[in-house]
């Protein structure tokens, strides 16, 4: 495919190399000389310098012949008009991100596909869906459903206590009553793991598995964690993902959201009626004492300054608060959460990438997920007509050995993969992939 990405932002850029591992062709726009010369050294790609809504930029960067125009510079405005110059011009399918999450609501009514945008992303509105998953399942660092919960993705590490530690992958099947979950990748030192049956399980290991309903509270008891409920959650940071998750959340729980901008607070009163809004500056740690944060089950930081966010967050865990989420710019952060004592680091610009990434597939993928701290993703397929993994049970397909199939979904009733199991076409297929496989391995369900 031939695809243009106009904002070379940390969006645009993480897509570059994620699609430049496949061997697409790839052109991004971008007014900044230094990411664009960066961007030259480290991928095999196209780079012009320009503002991407100029009708000579898009001419010059082949926008008539582009399969995808993807537009996620920091503007909205600027996204929306070079996806609609970008279809004009002769690009088959566009993307633009945007802000503004009424945008979502309204697409529709507002008929966006008529001026010429497919797609909208927001990665603000992304990222708020997330922290909401992230507060379902409140014991593990990744949650996420697949077809409503047939199958499930958790992340878990590892801490004293947990039945895995120091044995191996085939002794802990022991545990598995039933055979409702499996493990399909493991971060040990910031590196990617697919274990086979005799690899052993270690204290701090972060672990992922895929399970059926009835398999997420034998995980949480084989990883030594408790059930909690989240009933009192506060968030510190009122801008548009403190803004959505307080929204998403104050109909069933206790929220408090702390903003240190009083206009912003008029505005959050006036949206969120059923959120107590605390005109105040977060950094103040005898605030969120008088607000009685050891009472709080969740602590949600979303302000737009990392630090800020990682060093409250760490406040509220020193209080004694469960759940700790917070939101950081940097994706070199990502990694850090499991050595700062922080449960969960999530980055919107990563979301959104990753969310963007399945438009650019040819296969037929329903969702894809990503793993928080880890450069790979969980990717649901729908398997096609003669399909090569239709030929051949799963122990016998031609994976990548950085690739694993993790369950199958077949009739609305969910499967967990086992060597001898036979997929079918139409079934739907959760594989685990580190970014150099994804290819291959969509190409054996297609």
């Amino acid at each position: 495919m031939k695809i243009l990405i106009a904002g070379a932002g940390e969006v645009g850029y993480h897509l570059a190399r994620l699609l430049t591992k496949e061997s697409h062709s790839i052109v991004l726009i971008d007014t900044r000389a230094k990411i664009l010369s960066r961007a030259d050294n480290e991928m095999d790609l196209l780079t012009i310098q320009g503002n991407a809504y100029s009708l000579s930029v898009l001419d010059k960067a082949g926008i008539a012949e582009a399969d995808l125009l993807i537009a996620v510079t920091s503007s909205e405005t600027t996204n929306l008009t070079i996806a609609t110059l970008g279809k004009q011009l002769g690009a088959k399918k566009t993307i633009a991100r945007v802000n503004n999450s009424e945008f979502l609501k309204l697409k529709d009514r507002l008929d966006l596909k008529s001026l010429g945008i497919d797609v909208i992303i927001s990665p603000e509105e992304l990222a708020s869906k997330e922290i909401v998953r992230l507060l379902r399942r409140s014991s593990f660092t990744n949650a996420f459903d697949f077809e409503f919960g047939k199958l499930t993705l958790l992340g878990v590490y590892l801490k004293k206590g947990s039945k895995l530690i120091d044995k191996t992958v085939s002794a802990c099947k022991a545990y598995n009553t039933g055979r409702c979950y499996k493990t399909i990748a493991i971060e040990r030192n910031s590196e990617p793991i697919i274990p086979d049956d005799n690899f052993e399980y270690k204290e701090n290991d972060h672990v992922f598995f895929l399970c059926l309903p009835e398999g997420v509270d034998q995980i949480r008891e084989v990883a030594g964690k408790t059930k909690h409920e989240v009933k009192n959650v506060m968030i510190m940071g009122g801008g548009n993902v403190g803004f959505n998750t307080a929204k998403k959340l104050s109909r069933r729980k206790n929220v408090k959201l702390i903003e240190s901008d009083t206009e912003r607070c008029h505005e959050l009163a006036d949206e969120l009626p059923e959120t107590l809004i605390i005109n105040d500056d977060g950094h103040d740690v005898h605030l969120l004492e008088d607000e009685n944060i050891e009472e709080m089950d969740a602590f949600i930081a979303v302000t737009g300054n990392s630090e800020t966010n990682i060093m409250s967050c760490l406040v509220a865990k020193n209080h004694g608060v469960k759940k700790t989420i917070a939101m950081v710019e940097n994706m070199d952060y990502i990694n850090l959460s499991q050595n700062i004592g922080i449960d969960t680091l999530i980055n919107k610009k990563l979301i959104a990438a990753n969310n963007i990434f399945r438009y650019v597939r040819h296969a037929d993928i329903i969702n894809i997920a990503g793993i928080h701290g880890l450069d790979a993703e969980v990717i649901e397929i729908h398997v096609s007509e003669n399909s090569k993994a239709t030929k051949v049970k799963i122990g016998d397909i031609n994976l990548p050995k950085d690739a694993t199939v993790g369950g199958i979904i077949r009739n609305n009733v969910g499967w967990i993969a086992e060597p001898d199991f036979q997929i079918l076409a139409n079934d739907k297929v959760v594989v685990f992939a580190l970014p150099n496989s994804i290819e291959k391995t969509l190409n054996q369900f297609t």
